[in-house]
């Protein structure tokens, strides 16, 4: 099967890559070769999707079984694809976002059917747009879609609901600053390692029943953001000194961190994964977060340059701290 990933070098689509190719795909990656490729057996094309005629040159008498673009964020970019893929693909997989579901929740447990409402995160309502419009195109001229949404997925990023770049919670955890845990840390989130979210997803492409559907695809592991934050410091060896502050507290110190907690992480997220169990039968996700954290944390290890900390970060973590703890609350 002839596959094409737009991307295909980021912290999920890498592990999916991967196993495509194990299973045998014939799989290509067109990207802007800014990333180094370490996939033995894929056939790299270079070219920026953004210019879509140089992309359609590149791309000229190839057809694709599938094609699946892991960086489209707005409608225009849906756009462009339609043109450019109507003819040369049987399948076109979207990479949405679970934050396009309901917030604030009105059912604890999360469903395909579950309502697709984010007013409060620009990033959730552009995805939500991007899945209309390819459903539009479905259902008025068989544009052949599948659409995924990914919920917090990790590898080669330690999870964290506000503290940035992929090393910094850890480097606050080892040097024994205070980390930020929003609300009482009591709400429940599913964390999914990459490797287990390509099982279901591998098992999408070239499915024909999956045209016209919408998957996510998420461990059965739920766990509360205390849990998470300690799960992370027991495998760094150290004690988390958690410090809890209201999300909306945050929110008004920076919007920015605060739209990506009120528009997700604030609110209790529980997959319920009957769906894509039932079009990729025998998938179940296999890797607890207390080993999948240890897996992370070992490849950071293999190579201290990929221990990426922002000292902006660390500042707007002590300066939300510091204004809590002066009677901000």
């Amino acid at each position: 099967m002839r596959v094409l990933f737009i991307g295909g070098t980021g912290d999920i689509s890498t592990s999916v890559s991967r196993l495509a190719v194990q299973k045998g795909f014939d799989l290509f990656l067109l990207n802007r070769g800014q990333t180094k490729v370490d996939i033995p057996g894929v056939t790299l094309i270079k070219g920026d999707i953004h210019q879509p005629d140089k992309v359609s040159q590149a791309l000229e008498g190839l057809q694709f079984d599938a094609v699946v673009n892991w960086v489209a964020f707005v409608p225009a970019d849906i756009e462009r694809d339609i043109a450019l893929f109507r003819d040369k693909t049987r399948q076109y997989t979207f990479i949405s976002s679970a934050t396009v579901y309901q917030k604030p929740p009105v059912h604890s447990i999360i469903t395909e059917s579950t309502p697709l409402h984010n007013p409060y995160w620009q990033y959730a309502s552009n995805k939500i747009a991007c899945e209309e419009r390819l459903l539009a195109a479905y259902r008025q001229e068989g544009f052949p879609v599948t659409v995924v949404r990914p919920s917090h997925t990790y590898a080669a990023r330690i999870p964290s609901a506000i503290h940035g770049s992929p090393y910094t919670l850890a480097d606050r955890l080892l040097k024994g600053l205070p980390v930020i845990v929003h609300g009482d840390g009591s709400s429940l989130w599913t964390l999914t390692h990459s490797e287990d979210f390509a099982k279901a997803f591998v098992g999408l492409l070239g499915n024909p029943a999956s045209i016209g559907q919408s998957f996510h695809i998420t461990s059965d592991e739920h766990l509360n953001w205390n849990q998470i934050h300690q799960t992370v410091a027991e495998a760094l060896g150290v004690e988390a000194n958690i410090i809890h502050i209201p999300s909306d507290f945050i929110a008004r110190l920076d919007p920015g961190i605060g739209a990506g907690l009120i528009g997700d992480k604030t609110w209790s997220a529980i997959f319920d994964n009957s769906k894509i169990k039932m079009f990729v039968p025998g998938f179940q996700a296999t890797i607890p977060f207390y080993a999948g954290i240890r897996r992370t944390l070992a490849w950071f290890d293999e190579d201290p340059g990929r221990k990426t900390v922002d000292p902006a970060t660390h500042e707007k973590m002590d300066e939300i701290i510091r204004a809590y703890q002066s009677g901000g609350r």
